[in-house]
């Protein structure tokens, strides 16, 4: 039998069809536009998340001349926090205002008002966020009325492909926790706050759990996908829990440090545990019955390429003509500057940030730049800034859940790089582990698909039998010290900027 996952992105979805041993049979990848028709904002078309899952299925399934019956089920990854919206008709009201749309910051303050702080925190495990999708519901019924009173029908990007691929309204734990609509300790709609919002249950799918069962494939969809009719979609997982699934971060004590556009530490916990500073956010796993926390550094990968992009450009430019990967080459420029970067610390804040300080007007700095810095320190202290950063949200996460952390595991982009391993491990002060998983969100929604379909007992069983470790890149405790000496120093700047950073945005 034959699992594929979708994994609906911000660029494009990515289809990939797996074999009962996880091993990639076939992909395909569909691009679309992102539309920003104002400043800030950030909006998609349904439509083309649709068509770039319904094509790239039809491709896996013709380049390897399977028999559809042969598939077993399909699992949904997506982009989390958008808002899409439906007429009584089905029919899309607008645009989808999708997670980095920045629009809502009067809508996040008037959540917290009609909810109080405390509570918020209390019930949905966040503080009121501009990028969560109850804030974008409380844009639409401030400031397009119309539109508000038409929808019959709220859901997320993954679950308007689920709508067309089986005609059932629905959702699961792990996407629907970051709408800020649900009761997260609980793991069910919170009546409460959607009584403050004034908003109409029916118009919210229902919730599963992420490897249950929520629907099987129309006729209409197994003509345009080339599935069999019937056949089984489960309820897949928001991106950030389906990548760590695909990635074994499915135990107590089992971390990922994710080093991609954005940077993220990621932990499963069987206990929920919320920070009532809102530093880091507490969501429901796709593991059943567990819930994951997870801090984030708005500029990890960012911050390289920016990097890479204003200091090397001779060297982006002579990669090709010498074979050479670029990042690599940026990595051995890198490497020729001691642990500190001869005493320049760069904070990684060049879109705000959010763990720990929750900040959206603080900036990057290179702080104790001097005129003996050269390019290469500043290459250095800009992968480790991005560390000192994870390490931010890994000590919050050690305090929160007061546990023993087993093992680390990189990912992203950035864990291709063995300086930037070699620097995490030393930092965090714990060997850093990479498995053999490349497919990341689609192997993870397809591991929860062969659960809901019987063909593994549970979501950890599944990734001990597909996911093996691949390499251990071990921390020396003599750097380790010497990494604690300029992260103490990091820690104190943001404090000592922070009310410059509000100046300079005036």
């Amino acid at each position: 039998m034959f699992l594929i996952g979708c994994d609906i992105g911000t660029s494009g979805t990515k289809t990939v069809l797996f074999d009962e041993a996880g091993n990639t049979v076939a992909s395909a990848l569909r691009e679309y536009p992102l539309y920003q028709p104002k400043n800030g904002w950030a909006e998609q078309d349904p439509r083309d998340w649709w068509k770039a899952c319904a094509e790239g299925i039809k491709e896996v399934i013709l380049k390897t001349e399977i028999k559809p019956e042969a598939i077993a089920a399909v699992g949904l990854s997506g982009q989390m926090h958008g808002l899409v919206m439906l007429d009584k008709n089905d029919e899309i009201i607008r645009p989808s205002i999708i997670w980095c749309d920045q629009r809502t910051g009067e809508a996040a303050e008037h959540l917290t008002d009609l909810v109080g702080k405390e509570e918020l925190v209390k019930i949905t495990a966040n503080p009121a966020m501009t990028g969560f999708t109850a804030s974008k519901i409380l844009w639409v019924k401030e400031n397009e009325p119309e539109n508000f009173e038409k929808c019959a029908k709220f859901m997320l990007p993954k679950d308007y492909v689920r709508y067309m691929l089986t005609g059932e309204f629905a959702t699961e734990v792990s996407d629907a926790s970051g709408m800020q609509l649900m009761d997260v300790p609980g793991r069910c709609w919170s009546k409460k706050i959607i009584a403050k919002l004034e908003l109409d249950e029916s118009k919210l799918g229902r919730i599963y759990e992420s490897c249950e069962v929520t629907g099987k494939v129309s006729e209409k969809a197994a003509r345009e996908t080339g599935l069999a009719p019937g056949t089984v979609v489960v309820g897949g997982a928001g991106d950030q829990a389906a990548g760590a699934v695909g990635n074994g971060i499915v135990r107590e004590g089992v971390i990922s440090a994710t080093i991609g556009t954005s940077g993220v530490v990621f932990a499963h916990t069987d206990n929920i545990s919320i920070d009532p500073k809102g530093r880091v956010h507490t969501l429901c796993h796709a593991v059943p019955g567990a819930w994951h926390i997870m801090g984030v550094t708005q500029a990890a990968a960012l911050s390289f390429n920016w990097m890479r992009d204003s200091f090397f450009p001779d060297i982006v430019s002579a990669s090709k003509a010498i074979g050479r990967d670029k990042n690599a080459l940026i990595d051995e420029a890198a490497a020729k500057s001691p642990i500190g970067a001869n005493g320049l610390i760069y904070l990684p804040y060049l879109m705000g940030e959010r763990t720990p300080h929750l900040d959206p007007d603080c900036r990057g700095v290179l702080f104790g730049l001097s005129a003996m810095h050269q390019r290469n320190d500043i290459a250095r202290s800009v992968l480790e800034g991005v560390v000192f950063s994870l390490c931010d949200c890994l000590n919050i996460i050690r305090d929160m859940t007061g546990s023993e952390i087993g093992k680390i595991f990189a990912s992203g982009g950035g864990a291709v790089s063995p300086l930037w391993r070699k620097m995490m491990a030393d930092a965090f002060g714990a060997p850093i582990y990479r498995n053999n998983s490349k497919e990341g969100g689609a192997l993870g929604v397809a591991i929860l698909a062969g659960v809901g379909a019987g063909l593994y007992k549970s979501v950890p069983e599944a990734c001990d039998a597909l996911i093996s470790e691949k390499d251990i890149t071990a921390n020396e405790e003599e750097n380790t010290a010497r990494y604690a000496k300029y992260y103490n120093i990091y820690t104190h700047l943001y404090d000592s900027l922070r009310d410059d950073f509000k100046l300079l945005k005036q």
